[in-house]
């Protein structure tokens, strides 16, 4: 049985990513802050599915939280096959609004932990020759909106970048970049989402199936849904000039800074 680390795993995104791939058989090492929810999470997807699942309790705006991932990832013995980078947050209020403090903390669990933790997985992987990267994103990568869609920007070309650097290697990059997700994210950044259209949102579940067939075809950037590709095709072709001020209207309605 292969083996699948997630971090953010106690919720959102995450927590689909641990369903399905526990539905398929695989074992999971489940990361995130909550040392009591990864616990209940792990007992309910080994009792539901019968796979092993392994809990590993770490901060990843932290050095030791980074530290301790990448440890298990670089573990020869017991080897890691996926990584899903999923841990992510956002800030509410306007550049200048947020501290410091809370924007250093996005960039090192955004960017750091997911190029540290990105390396330490696929040097073990490139040994094996086999393995996969999930790097989740956001369409917010497209549009020029604050910290929040510059650390996504970051994401996107590395992960690609990174791709083609391992091309041939057996071990595959991809980022993920969804629209809206019903998730716990905005509740915990503190932002409503009562004005955000029904046709916006999409379903966590099957959002998670379609990145995983996007993987498994070898792309490099998966946007999940027909609706979001037509809008990032749209941007593609709006000049910049009027997509900034496009973008911060619409940053300050839906999401976050």
């Amino acid at each position: 049985m292969t083996t699948a680390l997630i971090t953010g795993s106690t919720a959102g995104i995450g927590a689909a990513f641990a369903r399905r791939l526990a539905a398929d058989g695989h074992n999971l090492v489940l990361v995130a802050r909550d040392a009591k929810r990864l616990g209940e999470q792990a007992t309910e997807l080994h009792d539901r599915h019968g796979i092993e699942a392994e809990v590993l309790s770490a901060d990843l705006a932290t050095d030791a939280g980074i530290e301790a991932v990448a440890a298990r990832l670089g573990d020869r013995k017991n080897p890691v096959d996926l990584l899903v980078n999923n841990a992510g947050f956002g800030n509410k209020g306007r550049y200048l609004d947020v501290s410091m403090a809370d924007e250093l903390r996005m960039l090192k669990v955004h960017c750091e932990a997911v190029l540290r933790l990105t390396s330490a997985a696929t040097e073990a992987m490139r040994e094996r020759r086999r393995g996969g990267v999930v790097n989740v994103a956001s369409v917010a990568a497209f549009v020029p909106r604050g910290t929040y869609g510059a650390s996504k920007a970051w994401v996107v070309q590395f992960t690609q970048g990174a791709a083609k650097d391992l091309a041939g290697s057996g071990v595959r990059l991809m980022a993920l970049a969804p629209g809206f997700v019903r998730t716990e994210f905005h509740e915990r950044a503190g932002m409503g989402t009562d004005n955000i259209p029904n046709w916006m949102w999409l379903d966590a579940d099957k959002l998670v199936a379609a990145a995983l067939a996007d993987l498994a075809r070898g792309k490099s950037l998966s946007i999940p849904d027909p609706r979001y590709k037509a809008l990032m095709g749209v941007v593609k072709v709006t000049p910049r000039s009027l997509l900034g001020g496009i973008s911060s209207k619409t940053g300050r309605k839906y999401g976050p800074q």
